[in-house]
């Protein structure tokens, strides 16, 4: 009986992945705004409904946020004197680094559909904010209040992430994201 949950998150998993992996197909083959979530269902081998228990939108299939505990995991690595740029710069080319082969080649497939579909390529921004309200919850706490400049850094670093995945994109992955990444985290200090 203690194996039901494990069976079932596995089941779900894989599922998840599979709707994933049809759609980026499907994405590349026909264009972004071609294909349907319905064509993405039937290739996935699922409903419709449990294509939206998987994924909010279509969008959602590309734009992916973090869940919070795996953001607050990546934040709690990094020393708590740190800026909080720092910390966010960190964190964010850390995890970059550590991303193997099989992962970077579906974040590249994604991030090229994000960057040559003109409906997507400026949509980013609301994942954005989402997501760096979740880097201030989860570096807010006792003693640490979210300033209001808390907010602008954590945005102005999330902006920097997309325009850095967008830039690694455009150059069709000749480059490695981070340095991307790096670069456009960089601009932050020169302007």
């Amino acid at each position: 009986m203690t194996d039901a949950p494990d069976w079932r998150t596995r089941r779900w998993e894989a599922t998840h992945r599979r709707i994933l992996e049809a759609a980026l197909e499907l994405f590349q083959q026909h264009g972004y705004e071609r294909v349907s979530v319905a064509q993405v269902a039937q290739a996935a081998g699922v409903s419709v409904p449990t294509f939206y228990a998987h994924y909010p939108s279509k969008e959602h299939v590309l734009m992916r946020l973090p869940d919070a505990e795996a953001t607050a995991a990546l934040l709690s690595g990094q020393p708590d004197d740190l800026p909080l740029g720092q910390r966010i710069r960190r964190a964010i080319l850390g995890a970059l680094t550590g991303t193997g082969a099989e992962d970077r080649s579906e974040m590249y497939a994604r991030w090229r559909i994000i960057a040559t579909t003109p409906t997507l390529r400026h949509r980013p921004a609301e994942f954005e904010r989402t997501a760096a309200a979740m880097v201030l919850e989860a570096l807010a706490g006792p003693g640490r209040p979210v300033r209001p400049a808390d907010t602008v850094v954590a945005g102005a670093y999330l902006s920097a992430l997309t325009t850095g995945m967008l830039t690694w994109a455009d150059g069709e992955g000749r480059r490695p994201p981070e340095e991307c990444v790096q670069e456009a985290f960089d601009a932050l200090h020169h302007t």
